[in-house]
């Protein structure tokens, strides 16, 4: 599944695919695989982009806000970030992004992220 999301973000940044395209191979079960808690073992690569199949959770350990630590709770960030409801299954796509020196805490959708000071890995959330 991982070789299958590595090729589909190099062809979606090269705008080889369109937003239709991604679709179809989502509805056929072919780029979106189950969430994992965290992003900690997926944040090697700046820009790597992954499709995860989740439920929104508005409990969980969440720091940052759009832009999120690796270790926040995927689900949780998931409702903050506004890509899906609490108990709304859904496809996310994240994106790894670069460190922040400081990442800010917030509350939206009936989640509270918190301050935290750097950290190594991050991601960020978007709809499919």
């Amino acid at each position: 599944m991982k070789a299958i999301q590595e090729l589909v973000a190099y062809f979606e940044r090269r705008g080889r695919l369109t937003p239709i395209q991604v679709l179809k191979l989502l509805d056929q079960g072919l780029l979106a695989g189950d969430a994992p808690a965290n992003m900690l073992d997926l944040c090697d690569q700046i820009g790597a982009t992954y499709y995860f199949r989740l439920t929104g959770q508005a409990t969980g350990m969440v720091w940052g806000t759009d832009v999120y630590t690796g270790d926040s709770s995927l689900a949780a960030a998931a409702v903050h970030a506004g890509v899906v409801k609490d108990g709304e299954a859904g496809v996310v796509k994240v994106t790894v992004a670069p460190p922040l020196s400081r990442y800010q805490g917030s509350s939206r959708y009936g989640v509270t992220s918190h301050d935290f000071g750097h950290y190594g890995t991050a991601y960020r959330l978007s709809r499919v």
